[in-house]
């Protein structure tokens, strides 16, 4: 067994690695660019080295620099972890030679599986049912249009080292077509180093199933079950889950055995994962196969009590599988949210910034750790409180995982962690993933990949998210208002004879958009437990809260409930099961004054474009005294390894540039204005 091994990543991937390391008594070596000088991973590790600055393509992309920091430090063998190098056939080649181990499969299973057209091309000769498409390397715009139009629309135009929603667009006509392979080679180019792209016909409505399996150098191949992914914002998973609620026992055990078939193929050494496209006949077909760790690996820990990376270093280092196929056991179900750091009510713009806040749910299992018998919560991430969340990198913030007794139980159990979760100083998606779990389709079972985009096509705004009682929020703000005014009534040194009176009837006063709130009567009845009253609703409230804490627990008529709740100024914010209230407590007589305030409406910036993201300027496509029309090309803005063009939302003329190009961009920030 190894006694140092590298991780050649970062963030919350590399800590996974390094856990499992630590518990196999195996020293660690972590590697950082300059905008990870402080990141947790860097912290765990035993040792640290620095790669270069902090863009992907000067530090965790640049082979000769990770080799070097493994011989420097005497590690003698390299995890990749998933992303950057992970799929690099070169890389795992020259790792080999310099006479260190590449845990994760061999150059040439990488170069037969891992690269999309290689694979394709070798899955054909098998015999293996694929995707119409046109596998080899396209060179231009006007090749890519031509090919799409003979495949037939739509198509999916994909980097061929892609992975992560990187490198991948669909296109639905030629103009889709053309800007989609432009932007697809940029991306591809930038984050993996490979322009290739290609172009497959997309097929609608499909279920995105994928197969995990595990090889050694010994010719033993199993499959560890199957994970559904097909609930994909962009391309990007959010929601996994293991195992499928779709697939019959038949269709998994068939699947399984192709996906073995294809691993022993190419003598597939490691964890790897075969990804399938499934009908609604449960017809499948291979789609790829990613010869690394997925992000998702967690939810199949869950279910089978195997720590797939403990395998992966010791297939690396020789031993053969501990089990066969018919010792992997199935238990419970376990679901998997990613929790990004985004503004879902923005179109998920990235958010970068310092994590003033950050509180992750109380936790039962642990990464490394056996799965507990029955059900846990799982919390897998690469942040801190305090730390930064860079603009070069991907979104993720951390991997909130559940493990119950059944689907619903999981359910449950996941809804009730993210409503424990606190995230402050950047935006995160947790109120979209609430609404998802909440959505009766979702919880049915009945989705496809392209859920989202049918049930938020318009974006995602406040009110899509459902909640069963949302006067419940109303009389949390109440009774939180109570305790302060209990507080503060036992305050020493009052004027005897007119000291605090709380009283109990009040009126809730909800924050409405433009000024348009809405005023709720409100009667709180103190005792052993708060009974708040409203709406012609009773809530006995008995619940543990802190002041100045953020998360809240407790029960409401007898079921428990967690909660969030703090005070920004007069108003008392509450956030549960993704719906959040701002709410302030007045009297009967100053409601009545409230309502004829006069509202002051922001500034008018309808003639400046705002960066709507932090991010770097790399293009600006105008000139001042430009005439534009509604739909032309502004601006780019990367952030977060993704390209973002801005275009006009209306015919003007640009008067003056106000940011450059290569500048960092806060959000809100005027790049340029109009006449």
């Amino acid at each position: 067994m190894f006694k140092k091994i590298l991780i050649a990543n970062r963030g919350e991937i590399a800590c996974r690695v390094i856990k499992t390391a630590r518990r196999m008594g195996i020293a660690t070596v972590a590697v950082h660019s300059d905008a990870d000088a402080d990141a947790l991973h860097v912290e765990l590790a035993d040792e640290a080295v620095r790669l270069g600055p902090a863009p992907s393509r000067e530090s965790y992309l640049v082979a000769d620099k990770i080799i070097a920091a493994a011989k420097q430090t005497g590690a003698e063998a390299i995890h990749p972890g998933y992303g950057f190098l992970s799929e690099n056939e070169d890389f795992a080649r020259r790792v080999e030679e310099e006479g260190l181990v590449f845990i994760g499969p061999k150059h040439y299973s990488i170069a037969a599986m891992g690269d999309k057209i290689a694979s394709k091309k070798l899955a054909g000769e098998a015999k293996v049912s694929t995707i119409p498409g046109w596998n080899d390397a396209i060179e231009s715009p006007e090749q890519a249009v031509k090919i799409a139009r003979d495949i037939g629309y739509p198509v999916m135009i994909k980097a061929s080292a892609g992975g992560g929603g990187k490198g991948l667009r669909v296109a639905f006509n030629d103009k889709e077509a053309f800007d989609g392979f432009s932007s697809c080679r940029n991306e591809a180019k930038a984050s993996f180093g490979d322009d290739r792209v290609f172009i497959e016909k997309f097929v609608e409505s499909p279920r995105h199933i994928e197969i995990q399996v595990l090889g050694d150098a010994h010719g033993n191949v199993v499959f560890l079950h199957e994970r559904e992914c097909s609930i994909q914002r962009r391309h990007q998973k959010v929601i996994e889950e293991a195992p499928s609620p779709f697939i019959s026992d038949a269709t998994r055990q068939a699947m399984g055995a192709q996906a073995v078939a294809l691993a022993k193929a190419v003598k597939y050494q490691s964890a790897g994962t075969v990804e399938f496209v499934v009908g609604k006949d449960q017809s499948f077909y291979f789609l790829e196969m990613n010869t690394r760790l997925q992000v998702e690996h967690p939810v199949t820990e869950c279910i089978t009590g195997i720590d797939l990376v403990e395998q992966m270093i010791r297939v690396a280092a020789g031993e053969k599988l501990p089990f066969t196929q018919e010792q992997i056991p199935r238990r419970g179900w376990a679901m998997e949210c990613r929790i990004n750091a985004e503004d879902p009510f923005r179109g998920f713009l990235p958010s970068t910034g310092r994590l003033v806040r950050y509180l992750p749910p109380p936790t039962s299992m642990e990464a490394a750790q056996p799965v507990p018998e029955g059900v846990g919560v799982r919390v897998d991430t690469g942040v801190y409180e305090g730390g930064e969340i860079p603009m070069y990198y991907d979104s993720m913030i951390a991997k909130l995982i559940v493990h119950g007794f059944d689907r619903a139980d999981a359910i449950r159990r996941m809804r009730e962690a993210l409503n424990g979760f606190v995230i402050r100083g950047v935006t995160s998606n947790i109120p979209f993933q609430a609404a998802l779990l909440a959505h009766p389709r979702f919880a049915s079972g009945d989705f496809n990949t392209g859920f989202i985009a049918e049930h938020y096509g318009k974006g995602f705004r406040a009110e899509d998210v459902p909640h069963d009682d949302p006067e419940f929020l109303v009389a949390l703000a109440a009774a939180a208002y109570r305790r302060y005014r209990e507080r503060a009534s036992r305050i020493s040194g009052q004027l005897p004879g007119h000291e605090l009176r709380i009283g109990e009837d009040f009126v809730a006063v909800v924050k409405g958009e433009a000024g348009q709130h809405r005023h709720v009567p409100v009667r709180i009845r103190p005792g052993s437990t708060l009974v708040i009253e409203l709406e012609g609703k009773s809530y006995e409230i008995a619940k543990d809260w802190s002041f100045g804490g953020i998360r809240a627990s407790g029960s409401c008529n007898g079921r428990p409930f967690t909660a969030q709740i703090e005070r920004e100024g007069l108003w008392t914010r509450v956030a549960h099961n993704g719906r959040r209230i701002d709410a302030m407590l007045l009297s009967a007589r100053a409601s009545e004054l409230l309502r004829v305030m006069p509202y002051k409406a922001p500034a008018d910036m309808s003639k400046f474009l705002l960066s709507p993201m932090p991010g770097l300027l790399v293009q600006v496509a105008v000139k001042p005294g430009q005439a534009v029309q509604a739909g032309e090309r502004l601006a780019v803005i990367e952030a977060m390894k993704m390209e973002n063009v801005l275009v006009a939302q209306q015919d003007g003329t640009v008067k003056e540039l106000l940011a450059g190009q290569g500048e960092s961009l806060a959000v809100d920030q005027p790049i340029l204005s109009f006449q």
